[in-house]
Formats: structure tokens, sequence, C-alpha cells
């Protein structure tokens, strides 16, 4: 998200601040404040990612508690796009990912994602199939 920012200079002769003109004012990018801004933005591209995210974590990463959000059905399902160590862990370890970290996380579910398309995620079909067509 881009947030336009009005620069206001110290006059020299008078000391009383003037506003730049419009072709000298700036943007500054705004840093996502949210697990779910943060996933949104990352997907940009790939929108089904994030309503695959949702799906998958209600777009957590953690718990309350800070500690990595495991899988109800599978506890080697981690993270906000429940990634299954036990079957991934060897192939991030070789790429350099940390599945553990947010980044790390959306990092090698990209990878999946250009790999296998959906399938990694086909069990939770159902809720993000219906939230990619609306």
């Amino acid at each position: 998200m881009i947030i336009p920012v009005i620069v206001f200079l110290a006059s020299a002769t008078f000391g009383v601040p003037t506003a730049l003109s419009e072709s000298e004012t700036f943007k500054v990018e705004q840093k996502p404040e949210t697990v779910s801004e943060y996933v949104e933005e990352y997907f940009a591209d790939a929108p089904v990612l994030a309503d695959i995210a949702w799906c998958e974590s209600r777009m957590r990463h953690t718990n309350t508690d800070g500690k990595i959000l495991r899988g109800e059905i599978d506890s080697d399902d981690i993270g906000v796009m429940q990634i299954n160590t036990r079957y991934h862990q060897e192939d991030a370890d070789e790429l350099g990912i940390d599945l553990y970290s947010l980044s790390g996380n959306l990092e090698y579910a990209r990878y999946l994602y250009e790999k296998q398309g959906v399938r990694p995620w086909k069990a939770s079909m159902p809720c993000w199939g219906r939230i990619a067509k609306q």
C-alpha cells in the first residue's frame, strides 16, 4: 500500500513551513500491519494462495502463546500455509528456507505452487475453492 506524504520545509527567509509542490511530493511505502495484510500482499499475484492461507490457518502463523501454529489433524503441518514438515522439511532445508518463519513459510508455499499448483492444499479445497469463485 502506498501512502502519499506531504513534506514541509522551513523557509530560509521567514522560518515558516511551506509545502513542497505537487511534483516534489514523494511516497512512502507502508509496511503491512497484520499477518493477513502481509500474506495478501505477498500473494497479490496469486490470490488463490491467500485464500488457501485463510482456509488452512485463518491467516495465523502462531498461536496466542507465540508458538508456531500446528495442524489439528496432523501436527507436522505448520504455519500460516500449513506446510507439512514430514514431507517438505528436507527440500526446504536444501533451498535454505526456514518453514518456521512467516516469510519462509510463504516462500516455500510459492515454491510448491510453482511446482505443483494448488495440489498440496487439495484437502482444504472445499473452503478455498468456494472463496476463489466469489
